[in-house]
């Protein structure tokens, strides 16, 4: 884990955004606050409608079942399930004993759960037999002391009778759960956050929401670092019902938020837009969208343009597993600064930009480093900050805007193209719900722009020469138009919902090598 620096330590103690609580003990005291809040998950296979005593009744007797087996502090706990009231059931548990818990998003496949299992090296495994994608495999969790199969007797024998009081103790300096997020890397990182950043980050986003949200559907899955947040500590904390939908079909999420009066926060501007694409979607289901929050990946302006126009409070935030909430707008932020950029630092938050436009932070939500060493040394530096591998720019009241990825850059003859630049022009478009650009080999230039396009219901894909009219229309320069097209239904995509851009160029490059 990283070195943190000694004067940041103190600095975050008496401010009061590191504390000697656990995640166990934030857990406890929310519950109790709010034993009759509503639990639902809306799943066609396992359907739950409850209150949060009685799913912690039964995290308390998971938690004394597996204390009995010798599982307590520091112990890791891996779960991988999908929305369902079982996963919160182990991650309670798991939280209530001290142990360091591992999030799995449910549909990742043998070769990352292999990686994660090896690396994270848990006492405990509690998964599903199968559920879409996810298909238990026993050969990977050979040398799992306890495995437990959620929906048979193996699950059920975990529970002892009586529920365990109270919270083991534990070092709130120490891991608290450990995240494995893809991205620009082929394996899985293991990002490790303590009881103290975890906390932290806990409050630092339940400050930033508006009050009265009604219920919320929760569709980021709970395997991954903000599904989790979103699902089991922030509503705790604030008393609010927790509402889990397991399968992300807008149809379908349309349909309940009609029948039960649900709303959508926000998240990647994907869950947001492919509810507005959709032909179910009407001025009701639209009034229920008030306020909206965009993350989780690159947020274009033209998105949050049409948002605004519908009427919402619309607002962008800026974040990554390992550092959380980095910049975000507030309530009182102007609506310029809340649509076109991604906010000012979040309390307690530093950053400042590189010589090459790199974007460094630190700040108490910071994580401890990875479960890989290397990658801790080469990401974060002496004086506690993480270098994130992002672009941007700040304006001159302190609000950034990412523009690019370092490895995001299309060098076509020596000049370096922005791929979010491209992107955002193709977004204009009528036709063009989501586009993602990125290189493609070119044996005259080195590289060229390629267009990867998800169409709008009920559009044509444009053709090249539609892109350059409209390129030019534009007035950008021409060496930075598209140069190819490609059309998807979708992209693979991380659990959050942000597009994997290493397998889209990996797709391009083999369509390239093909022709």
């Amino acid at each position: 884990m990283r070195e943190i620096p000694v004067e940041l330590t103190k600095l975050y103690q008496q401010q009061g955004w590191w504390t000697q609580e656990t995640l166990g003990d934030l857990l406890a005291q929310g519950l109790a606050a709010s034993p009759d809040t509503g639990f639902h998950v809306h799943s066609a296979v396992r359907p739950y409608a409850g209150t949060f005593a009685e799913v912690e009744h039964d995290a308390r007797r998971l938690a004394a079942g597996l204390r009995s087996r010798g599982i307590g502090a520091g112990d890791v706990v891996a779960i991988q399930l999908p929305n369902w009231r079982e996963a919160a059931v182990a991650f309670w548990a798991a939280s209530f004993l001290g142990a360091v818990i591992v999030p799995i998003v449910h549909f990742y496949g043998r070769k990352e759960l292999a990686h994660i299992l090896a690396a994270a090296k848990p006492r405990v495994f509690i998964t599903a037999e199968a559920f879409g994608r996810m298909q238990h495999q026993p050969d990977l969790c050979a040398d799992v002391p306890i495995v437990g199969l959620v929906g048979t007797a193996g699950f059920d024998e975990l529970f002892d009778d009586e529920p365990l009081a109270g919270t083991l103790a534990t070092d709130p300096v120490g891991p608290a759960l450990i995240a494995f997020t893809s991205g620009t890397t082929r394996a899985p990182k293991g990002v490790i956050h303590s009881h103290q950043t975890l906390s932290c980050e806990t409050r630092q986003l339940l400050a930033n929401y508006p009050p009265d949200r009604g219920r919320q559907l929760t569709a980021t899955p709970v395997g991954h670092f903000i599904g989790m947040l979103g699902a089991f500590l922030i509503p705790v904390l604030e008393g609010a019902p927790i509402d889990l939908v397991d399968v992300w079909d807008p149809g379908k999420v349309l349909a309940l938020m009609k029948s039960d009066g649900l709303s959508i926060g926000g998240g990647p501007p994907y869950f947001v837009t492919s509810l507005l694409d959709h032909p179910d979607c009407t001025d009701d289901h639209r009034r229920l969208f008030t306020t909206v929050g965009l993350g989780g990946s690159t947020v274009p302006a033209a998105v949050t343009r049409r948002l605004a126009d519908l009427g919402m409070y619309v607002f962008r935030s800026y974040g990554s597993t390992e550092h959380p909430s980095i910049t975000g707008s507030g309530p009182q932020a102007p609506e310029d600064k809340r649509l076109y950029t991604d906010g000012n630092p979040r309390p307690g938050v530093e950053i400042r930009i590189a010589e090459d436009g790199e974007i460094l932070s630190r700040g108490p939500d910071l994580c401890l480093g990875y479960t890989d060493d290397e990658l801790t040394a080469s990401a974060f530096d002496d004086e506690g900050w993480y270098h994130t591998g992002d672009v941007g720019v700040l304006d001159e009241d302190g609000y950034l805007t990412i523009t690019d990825r370092k490895a995001d850059v299309i060098i076509r003859g020596g000049e370096n193209i922005s791929a979010v630049e491209v992107e955002e022009v193709l977004l204009a478009m009528p036709e063009v719900a989501e586009a993602v650009v990125v290189a493609a080999p070119d044996a005259r230039l080195g590289e060229r722009a390629a267009a990867v396009l998800r169409i709008r219901h009920g559009h044509r894909m444009p053709s090249l020469e539609d892109v350059r009219v409209h390129f030019k229309d534009a007035g950008m320069a021409r060496q930075k138009w598209p140069e190819e097209l490609h059309r998807v239904d979708d992209y693979p995509r991380t659990a959050s919902g942000k597009v994997q851009k290493f397998a889209v160029r990996e797709h391009v490059r083999a369509e390239c090598g093909s022709t």
